[in-house]
């Protein structure tokens, strides 16, 4: 079986990126390994590190599931931030047959400043191939929901909510964001666990979604995921007004103003585990 290494970062979703990798992996004898270089956001404090690296195995489940949807045998790896050392590490993990390098235009792309292809290049023996995405002005070919929901995240409301927007003419991805509450551990693990069962439970329901572990301030958390990805709308979901701070903070106005994206605010309640 062919292996190819396709190494992209906000790239990576764009409809050049996908259509050289179908067409090198025609036949079904291929596996695409997808290696994402961490990279770090522009806005707010990030507290947790685990936020970078959970913001570059976003778009990798994004994309497997993407390339999976479609047949294509994928798997992915979070890269080191220096793009040239995470091709190699792929390299020496995967042996691939061949490397497809993603990047923005030369006009602005940094790792073309860093002459990242012709180094890779010269490093390799397999053939490399260079695909220039400009996702600003080609878009992206499916459109993308960020939803920010904590104690809510599991609820009924939330994932009718999502399969709803997941039934129009375009495909939909979901990119899940999950704000922990403070900063002592037990609230990373309730946050990640609380994030790990809607993905399934969107998963399970055929939706492209992938998630991640917020800062505690949710205007914050979803303001920085807007930097690592492009998306068309956001999903918030909260408790009830009578029980909501991030009601009673005036979430959903501020991140209007701010972002100027439409906004569906789903009200829910917390789903607690059923008795044994």
């Amino acid at each position: 079986m062919k292996t190819i290494l396709v190494v992209a970062n906000e790239t990576l979703g764009g409809a050049k990126l996908f259509d050289t990798v179908r067409d090198k992996a025609q036949g079904g004898d291929a596996r695409v390994v997808v290696c994402v270089p961490r990279n770090r956001p522009k806005h707010g404090n990030i507290i947790y590190d685990d936020f970078v690296f959970d913001a570059a195995k976003v778009r990798i489940d994004l994309a497997r599931r993407f390339l999976r949807s479609e047949g294509i045998q994928a798997i992915g790896e979070v890269g080191d931030p220096d793009p040239y050392s995470a091709t190699m590490d792929a390299v020496l993990e995967h042996h691939p047959d061949e490397i497809i390098i993603s990047t923005y235009p030369a006009t602005s792309s940094g790792w073309l400043r860093r002459d990242l292809v012709e180094r890779i290049e010269d490093a390799v023996d397999v053939p490399v191939s260079h695909v220039v995405v400009d996702v600003d002005a080609e878009g992206l070919p499916f459109d993308v929901t960020l939803v920010a929901a904590n104690r809510t995240a599991s609820a009924d409301t939330l994932l009718e909510t999502l399969k709803g927007k997941a039934s129009g003419e375009r495909q939909r991805l979901f990119i899940i964001v999950v704000p922990q509450e403070g900063g002592e551990g037990s609230a990373a693990a309730r946050a990640r666990a609380r994030m790990a069962q809607v993905v399934d439970r969107a998963v399970a329901e055929g939706l492209l979604a992938a998630g991640m572990v917020g800062d505690p301030d949710p205007y914050t958390a979803i303001m920085n995921a807007l930097q690592h990805f492009r998306v068309d709308d956001i999903v918030i979901s909260t408790l009830p007004a009578t029980r909501s701070g991030w009601l009673r903070a005036d979430l959903i106005e501020r991140v209007r103003k701010q972002t100027n994206k439409p906004i569906e605010h789903v009200e829910a309640q917390e789903r607690r585990p059923a008795a044994a």
